[in-house]
């Protein structure tokens, strides 16, 4: 028998926790009847959460300690580091990476150890289709977000994947093993390689609370992955920066040979000043992005842990 660990990162879900271990519970118990065939391992990580959320993981703990373990930050870390801290702790053969709030469907896990046990991969993700009540708007910021990071990056990620998946203890030794951080986990569970299936499911509402991410958080994600995984924003600002020295030694040009057949040049300050500050405003453009880049490399440079463990069981 095989012992599937369940990574399950919460922010303020005191009312999710609950109805997620009993439902994600029954598929277990139906996956062990009538022989059983794998071995539950539940690892809650509460990343920094203000509401009741590491008591209801302390319960659960005492009322099945052999299966169920939680590891609680000393502070908000951010969902990437809450990822990072379960898959440390998981000791299974299998891998499973859940959403608590059950947007992430449990009864996909019979298919996906299916799948791994006897198709021969080494992850199985899952795509989920346009989601019930989204916005227009983020729909169309997610759809742009896939497809300009996989024309711009050497990694290909599934549009619309979500971080639900079933992965071998060689693919999240793996992954686990990279030291950055600054971590974008789509494209790392992507440049790793190894082989990858991918199940579509319909939408799900939240079994309780609110989602926690809004567009600007989601915007940010977005950047953080596209610097992670391409270097394209610098290329564009050299191009820019290339183009605008090219268009100002015309200008240049052009100006000298004026004065030379047409005489001094008629007064112009404000279309000087216009241009004065499109340069500037190009330069400062130019000079943001590579800052983001530095600003990455400066924060690998710190060795800072990727989060604080403030107790865990």
């Amino acid at each position: 028998m095989k012992k599937l660990s369940l990574v399950v990162p919460c922010y303020n879900e005191e009312e999710s926790i609950p109805l997620f271990y009993r439902t994600v519970s029954k598929v277990i118990d139906s996956m062990n009847t009538p022989t059983p065939t794998v071995e539950p391992e539940y690892i809650f990580v509460d990343d920094g959460s203000s509401d009741h959320t590491l008591k209801e993981m302390k319960e659960l703990h005492q009322n099945h300690p052999e299966t169920v373990h939680y590891r609680s930050f000393s502070r908000n870390f951010g969902k990437e580091s809450a990822l990072a801290a379960g898959l440390q702790a998981t000791t299974g053969d299998m891998v499973a990476v859940m959403d608590v709030d059950l947007q992430d469907p449990p009864e996909l896990l019979p298919q996906m150890v299916d799948l791994i046990e006897n198709d021969d991969y080494d992850c199985v993700g899952t795509i989920q289709k346009e989601r019930r009540g989204q916005s227009k708007l983020r729909a169309f910021l997610s759809s742009s977000f896939y497809r300009v990071i996989n024309k711009i990056s050497d990694v290909r990620i599934e549009p619309n994947a979500r971080d639900y998946r079933l992965m071998t203890r060689q693919f999240v030794d793996t992954v686990t093993s990279l030291p950055e951080f600054n971590r974008f986990s789509k494209g790392i569970f992507s440049w790793v390689g190894f082989k990858t299936t991918y199940l579509t499911y319909e939408s799900q509402p939240r079994a309780a609370g609110t989602t926690h991410w809004n567009l600007r958080q989601l915007f940010a994600y977005s950047i953080e992955g596209i610097i992670d995984f391409s270097n394209a924003p610098l290329r564009l600002a050299t191009w820019v920066g290339s183009i605008s020295f090219f268009l100002s030694i015309i200008g240049i040009i052009f100006v000298i040979v004026r004065a030379l057949t047409v005489g001094g040049a008629v007064a112009g300050w404000p279309s000087l000043v216009a241009i004065m500050l499109f340069i500037g405003g190009i330069q400062l453009f130019c000079l943001g992005i590579l800052g983001q880049y530095i600003n990455k490399i400066y924060l690998e440079t710190k060795h800072r842990p990727k989060y604080i463990v403030r107790e865990e069981e």
